[in-house]
């Protein structure tokens, strides 16, 4: 089940977790026994507001939390079945990965934001492939930046046959609110 906004969940850390500070992008430990609120729980991740900071916890470290990650939560979510052979099978795989990453503030994910500008599969050699993301952030300043190319780097390398990964962060064009689809933009109150 993902978490949205408005759906809020009291939390108590079982053991100390690992954690990155929100929007900074600072890795930090949240100590046993903090009391934290999940506001967000989308793309094997977590979202949880500790002291009026928040942070984001890996969905690895569920257990913390006193939860489990759901299957469809799990990293290569949507992938399907058997390894894709052909570059568009890869490219449709790569999108619906890229979908599963989410801007940790707001719970919509990096595709319906605009923020991917360009995922290019390439045949490297027998049925192995090349993908090279171009990607940009909500904002330029933000600490999240490596976190959130990270993240889709592992999760685009979770794809079978998926031999090499490139994850850039540009800023041109400079990212608008016409990049978002609409579904995103409804769901934002911007439409």
């Amino acid at each position: 089940m993902g978490y949205r906004h408005g759906d809020i969940q009291e939390v108590t850390l079982t053991r100390d977790c690992p954690a990155v500070a929100v929007p900074w992008g600072t890795a930090t430990t949240l100590e046993s026994g903090r009391v934290g609120y999940i506001s967000q729980q989308l793309g094997g991740t977590f979202t949880v507001m500790v002291d009026g900071n928040l942070y984001r916890i890996d969905g690895r470290h569920a257990d913390a939390l006193g939860l489990e990650l759901e299957p469809s939560e799990e990293l290569a979510a949507g992938v399907g079945s058997g390894p894709p052979t052909t570059v568009e099978a890869v490219e449709t795989a790569a999108w619906k990965q890229l979908a599963t990453c989410y801007d940790p503030e707001i719970p919509i994910d990096i595709v319906n934001l605009g923020l991917v500008y360009g995922c290019d599969v390439k045949p490297v050699e027998g049925e192995k492939f090349r993908i090279d993301v171009r990607m940009t952030l909500t904002a330029a300043g933000c600490g999240m930046g490596t976190l959130l190319a990270d993240e889709a780097r592992t999760k685009l390398l979770g794809i079978p046959n998926v031999e090499d990964v490139d994850v850039e962060l540009v800023w041109d064009p400079p990212r608008s609110r016409e990049m978002m689809s609409e579904s995103a933009q409804l769901e934002m109150g911007l439409l």
